[in-house]
């Protein structure tokens, strides 16, 4: 009989899975962020579609807490620090002043409208108020946009679940009782400690999880892989145990470790996309099935006036207070306000109240389900739009080119798989022309399926794949040029990391 159950669970399972992949396609078509596709493939399972019944909230807040843990593991490895760099600034304060901006604007609203208590109105707006990294990122991957916008929403999207997590926390045990009351200064204190740990924690476990992966310089991509996935679940771990913010230490975890400079770097980051995805999809399945349609109807009001507020009046004042001394221009701001899009972690943490005992919270789930709903079938088709209004779109950030290295043991070198992106302007370069460092060589050209060696006189072409190999030595300074040949062309400069002779590869 287990087996049985095994079976038919492996069936839908596997079809759930291959129903969400496709349903992709769908999403780019139409413009709707998948996340609602997979909210509506959940509900169509549960109660009111195939008739299955899923009501457990405490399951459903630790398998929601594992899925935000790949899924912001995955936002720090495939996020370059050199995108983000320039924002961590106005980002750092949107994912905490910005928040509490929020949170207070919200649960002002929600007391004079829901007529809750102060404690519960608090509560509403700190489950409101963290913006979802699986969304952010969803949309950043077809939505261009400027460079430096992008990596405010990418950073703030990985660092404010943290604080907010933490303040739901504290105030779900204050509503329900069972936490002693604490003075404003104390609870700000302890959240300050968290998140203090929580990236003390990350950076400590990327750094030193990235010295022992190259000591030990595994040949396979895979294991290799696996052992990236598994340091950013262990900082999550050892964070939360020393009773730090474990999804802080997670993101920035993955972010040090992603920008490492590792071997099997490109197979790492598909590895972890891969996760991400199959994460987001088993989380919005399982929100789907927890709501139960019979009961959002009597949320539809509310959830319309809270999303209003939040949209057009606390998302607006919290970027305004966040990011004006950073000297972001008005148009950048708005599109910042718009671009707030809420997904799955207000959905996760709208279970908090329950499952902590809060009374008179069960409506909770469903108010944020359907504002949730409603918000980012208005938002996110309207993005690309938006940001053509606003001026801040057609900047295309591509990647012009992918690197993956492997190591050669002992020869004490190592061989960079490379693709020569549509957008690269190494496109009809000749080979002599990259100027690459000495020690450095490509050894072979994959073109069209054929392949062939080349010489100095060859001509690169968009689509190529380029074998090159080169001593332990010099890896990072022939990155580096690539990288620096494939942005700026033949003129390009040698970067600071890259620096060699301007004479050409022998």
């Amino acid at each position: 009989m287990n087996i049985d159950l095994l079976d038919r669970g492996l069936l839908v399972g596997a079809a759930v899975v291959l129903v969400a992949i496709a349903a992709v396609r769908l999403s780019l078509r139409s413009g709707l962020p998948s996340l609602l596709l997979y909210l509506g493939l959940g509900v169509a399972i549960g109660e009111a579609g195939f008739g299955v019944r899923f009501d457990d909230a405490p399951l459903t807040q630790v398998l929601g807490y594992c899925a935000l843990v790949l899924i912001l593991a995955e936002g720090g490895l495939t996020t370059r620090w050199s995108h983000v760099r320039s924002s961590i600034g106005p980002a750092s304060a949107l994912s905490t002043v910005g928040v509490l901006v929020s949170v207070f604007v919200v649960a002002g609203a929600a007391y004079l409208l829901l007529d809750t208590s102060w404690l519960v109105s608090l509560l509403i707006g700190a489950v409101l108020s963290s913006t979802d990294a699986a969304a952010v990122f969803s949309v950043l991957r077809r939505v261009p946009i400027h460079p430096r916008l992008a990596g405010v929403l990418e950073a703030e999207s990985g660092l404010n679940d943290a604080p907010v997590v933490l303040l739901v926390v504290v105030l779900a045990e204050q509503a329900s009782g069972h936490g002693e009351a604490e003075p404003w200064w104390a609870l700000a204190a302890l959240a300050c400690a968290e998140l203090a740990i929580g990236a003390v924690v990350g950076i400590a476990v990327g750094w030193l999880g990235a010295a022992g992966l190259r000591r030990l310089k595994l040949p396979s991509s895979a294991l290799f892989s696996l052992g990236v996935i598994a340091l950013t679940v262990m900082a999550y771990a050892v964070a939360a145990s020393l009773h730090g913010s474990g999804f802080l230490a997670v993101y920035v975890a993955g972010l040090v470790l992603g920008n490492a400079r590792l071997p099997h770097g490109a197979a790492m980051r598909g590895f972890a996309e891969a996760l991400g995805w199959l994460a987001q999809i088993g989380l919005f399945v399982l929100l789907g099935l927890l709501a139960a349609p019979s009961r959002l109807g009597s949320q539809v009001g509310p959830a319309l006036v809270l999303g209003l507020v939040l949209l057009l009046v606390a998302r607006p004042l919290s970027v305004l207070v966040s990011v004006t001394p950073f000297r972001v221009p008005l148009r950048q701001q708005a599109f910042l306000s718009w671009a707030g899009l809420r997904g799955a972690v207000p959905v996760v943490l709208a279970t908090v109240p329950a499952t902590t005992g809060v009374p008179g919270t069960q409506w909770l789930f469903d108010l944020v389900f359907v504002l949730v709903v409603v918000f980012t079938l208005v938002q996110g088709p309207t993005l690309p739009f938006v940001a053509r209004r606003l001026g801040v779109a057609g900047v295309v950030d591509s990647r012009d080119l992918d690197v993956e290295v492997a190591p050669l043991d002992e020869l004490n070198a190592d061989v960079l798989q490379v693709r020569v992106g549509a957008d690269s302007k190494m496109h009809g370069l000749e080979v002599f022309e990259l100027r690459l460092p000495a020690g450095a060589n490509i050894t072979l050209v994959v073109r069209d399926g054929t392949s062939f060696v080349p010489g100095d006189r060859t001509v690169l072409r968009r689509g190529d794949q380029l074998l090159v190999v080169t001593t332990s030595a010099v890896r990072d300074q022939t990155e580096s040029r690539l990288r620096a040949v494939s942005r700026g062309g033949r003129l390009a400069l040698w970067a600071r990391s890259g620096r060699g002779p301007a004479g050409r590869s022998t």
